[in-house]
């Protein structure tokens, strides 16, 4: 049987996620958003790499970026933007929306996720729309299949939806090989379906999230992003600090951690002996989270996002000074990164 035809995207080491467009955990005001794109693009060299998704907001990311780019006079050309797939907008009934409460604030539409061939092409018209001329999302890939595949109401259900999982691939590659799209890939949190869809679809490259960090990175994971590696399927690294909770924020993967929980207090305790050796060494929190993110063979990309525009240079330029190894064999000493299957 024939390889099949890879159209892996040439991905550059930084891409910009752009969560906080959507107003993720806070309403942030235009003025702000305006810097943190045009920090994007003063950071990098051009094309600037940027990933969004129908999700951010309910569409509201979207919106930014276009218009954010429109003010900066940014052409087309000079950005490639990524978008997940598989929700589409929907009228805002209540105070918040419904579709991830408590995360999302100062929104005007809520969201529903929409996984078929049908509906996959609704996001992508969606996103372009919202995005608006002269931009268009040119890497595709289908968001969150974990959670759709985790709302099921039993076997028959799960089946079901990987029928329509498998439909939105369809769909992705007929825009890919029709020229509307580059490449084809998956965006989630939970690897292991990253996994299963690899076995199901010829994928031109993937995106985990929340999933190999500093603080977790399963030697199976490992083995699978290598594994991804020998077929030229280049992987992005996202969400590293879970949520900004290794670099001292309130949330871990997107839940708020209190100290009267049993396992929220274990993970406040890791990052207090974290901290401790980033004390000791000199290294920043982020920097070491970001470096050991781009360490296992295969991934190519870091995906960073911030709600700072005056952190984004500064985050660009941590990833050209490594922590030094002393740092990483202390976490292995101290048992916070795993000492025999660490990538560091």
């Amino acid at each position: 049987m024939a390889a099949p035809t890879r159209h892996a995207p040439d991905l550059p080491p930084i891409v910009f996620g752009s969560a906080t467009l959507g107003n993720l955990f806070a309403a942030y005001p235009d003025e702000q958003k305006l810097a943190i794109a045009r920090a994007w693009i003063q950071s990098v060299p051009k094309p600037v790499h940027i990933d969004t998704a129908g999700k951010y907001g309910a569409g509201l990311a979207l919106e930014c970026i276009g218009r954010n780019l429109r003010e900066l006079g940014v052409a087309a050309d000079e950005v490639v933007i990524s978008n997940k797939l598989g929700w589409v907008r929907k009228p805002l009934e209540g105070d918040e929306p419904l579709f991830e409460r408590g995360i999302w604030h100062g929104l005007q539409h809520d969201a529903e996720q929409q996984i078929s061939y049908d509906g996959i092409l609704r996001c992508w018209e969606e996103g372009n729309e919202l995005l608006g001329e002269p931009y268009a999302a040119r890497l595709l890939s289908v968001h969150d299949p974990d959670e759709y595949l985790a709302a099921a109401a039993d076997e028959d259900d799960r089946f079901r939806r990987w029928d329509d999982i498998q439909g939105a691939y369809r769909a992705l590659a007929e825009l890919r090989d029709r020229g509307e799209a580059d490449a084809v890939g998956v965006g989630a949190k939970d690897w292991r379906t990253i996994v299963e869809v690899d076995k199901r679809v010829d994928l031109d490259w993937v995106m985990i999230a929340n999933s190999l960090t500093l603080y977790s990175h399963p030697t199976e994971l490992l083995a699978f992003v290598d594994s991804l590696r020998e077929r030229g399927v280049p992987a992005i690294n996202s969400a590293v600090f879970h949520s900004g909770f290794l670099v001292g924020g309130d949330f871990f993967d997107y839940h708020k951690q209190s100290p009267s929980n049993p396992e929220d207090l274990e993970r406040l305790a890791w990052r207090e002996r974290f901290f401790k050796v980033c004390r000791t060494h000199g290294v920043e929190p982020a920097a070491a989270c970001m470096h050991f993110a781009v360490s296992p063979p295969g991934v190519v990309a870091l995906a960073i996002s911030s709600s700072r525009p005056e952190r984004i240079a500064s985050d660009v330029a941590v990833m050209r000074s490594p922590p030094p190894q002393a740092f990483w064999e202390e976490l292995k000493t101290r048992r916070l990164i795993d000492p025999t299957s660490s990538p560091v």
